[in-house]
């Protein structure tokens, strides 16, 4: 008797099973005509998946914890310092994510200035910039140094600033902004060429001849 009533659940997880294959196979033909591209933008459903993992991997105890450094201008400025010189490659200086870097991430950096961002805890923040997300381009910079983690906090409270960034600050931290090599190189030759030493750089190309230099 009893391995007849097995039966039902036998064909069941059987049943199960065989829609479980045909849903993966189904996906991987899919993914075999569609391609996996980084430039599309994640649904509606993926997103909330993708927020609700983010909010359970911050340890409940860790979700909890309060900026332990007090706000100053001299945090601030710290804070922007560090975000401009680590950060905004991804992020852009004003928080949008829109930068080239950015933009082709998947998923793509969030809009920090936005409640997504803004809502989440002093704690989760920190979490965040301390440990990275998996499976994300956002990587973990704790370097488990109290020294680390204080620059993480004045990081945090620099992210609650980017809904108020003024152009002056914006202006500011693009000064700070890392250069590639090549942009290294423009600024030289540009000095040089101010200076009366050498030829006006072309921006992405071979140096300009110096005043009156072409025929």
């Amino acid at each position: 008797m009893k391995a007849w009533n097995l039966r039902p659940v036998l064909k069941a997880a059987l049943l199960l099973a065989v829609v479980g294959a045909a849903a993966a196979a189904a996906m991987f033909l899919w993914i075999g005509s569609q391609g996996i591209s980084a430039k599309a933008e994640p649904g509606a459903l993926e997103t909330f998946i993708a927020r609700t993992m983010r909010k359970l991997a911050v340890p409940s105890g860790d979700r909890k914890l309060k900026n332990p450094v007090p706000v100053t201008s001299e945090v601030l400025a710290a804070g922007l310092s560090h975000y401009a010189d680590h950060c905004a490659a991804c992020h852009g200086n004003d928080g949008s994510g829109e930068t080239s870097i950015g933009v082709g991430l998947y998923p793509k950096p969030p809009d920090m200035r936005l409640p997504p961002t803004q809502s989440l805890t002093d704690g989760e923040l920190f979490y965040i910039i301390e440990n990275g997300i998996r499976l994300t381009g956002m990587p973990a910079w704790g370097d488990g140094t109290p020294e680390g983690a204080q620059g993480s906090w004045h990081l945090v409270h620099f992210i609650r600033r980017l809904t108020t960034l003024t152009p002056e600050e914006i202006a500011q931290m693009e000064a700070m902004n890392p250069r590639s090599p090549a942009e290294v190189l423009e600024a030289e030759e540009m000095r040089k060429f101010l200076a009366g030493e050498g030829e006006a750089p072309k921006p992405g190309g071979k140096p300009m001849p110096a005043h009156g230099g072409h025929k």
